[in-house]
């Protein structure tokens, strides 16, 4: 039984929720936050359970640590949120989720770049569509003074580019 195995690791169960979360283990997950685990606990790149699973494209994993409370809005060291590592790996199921949970559509990370920047620059135009039908603001500069439609026309997007114009 998965208690049984948490109950007798020696590893403290905060340090557990992120593996868990990487590989999408819902049932080691449910356990874990039945037990108290800290849920917006940060490893070392200041990645969350959340964000791992989101990254990792583990949507009942996300899903569950957002029901369990997990920050939907939480950010990495260098400022990215789940959305945005959504937006960059191109998942509109989880950005979905993400924004129907109530995630900031307008955080900036360290270089001043969105979830929209991302899914422009990348080529996500179901994201882009997907942000833009949510509000994602499309005005928005980053570090270097460049707007979305800036980097969607550095990118070649052609689809970008008539979204968002």
């Amino acid at each position: 039984m998965v208690s049984d195995l948490i109950y007798k690791s020696m590893i403290p169960i905060n340090n557990l929720v992120i593996p868990a979360a990487r590989k999408g283990e819902k049932a080691v997950l449910q356990e874990l936050i039945k037990q108290g685990a800290d849920l917006n606990i940060k490893d070392e790149k200041g990645y969350t359970p959340l964000i791992i699973a989101c990254y990792n494209e583990q949507y009942e994993a996300a899903e569950l640590l957002l029901d369990a409370g997990a920050d939907v809005n939480a950010a990495d060291l260098g400022g990215n949120t789940a959305l945005m590592g959504s937006a960059f790996k191109g998942y509109p199921e989880i950005a979905k989720l993400l924004i129907d949970r109530g995630a900031d559509l307008n955080l900036q990370h360290g270089n001043g770049g969105t979830a929209l920047m991302f899914a422009a620059m990348f080529g996500r135009n179901n994201l882009v569509k997907l942000l833009l039908q949510a509000g994602a603001d499309k005005n928005i500069h980053d570090s270097r003074g460049l707007t979305v439609l800036d980097l969607a026309v550095q990118q070649n997007n052609e689809e970008a580019i008539q979204l968002l114009q």
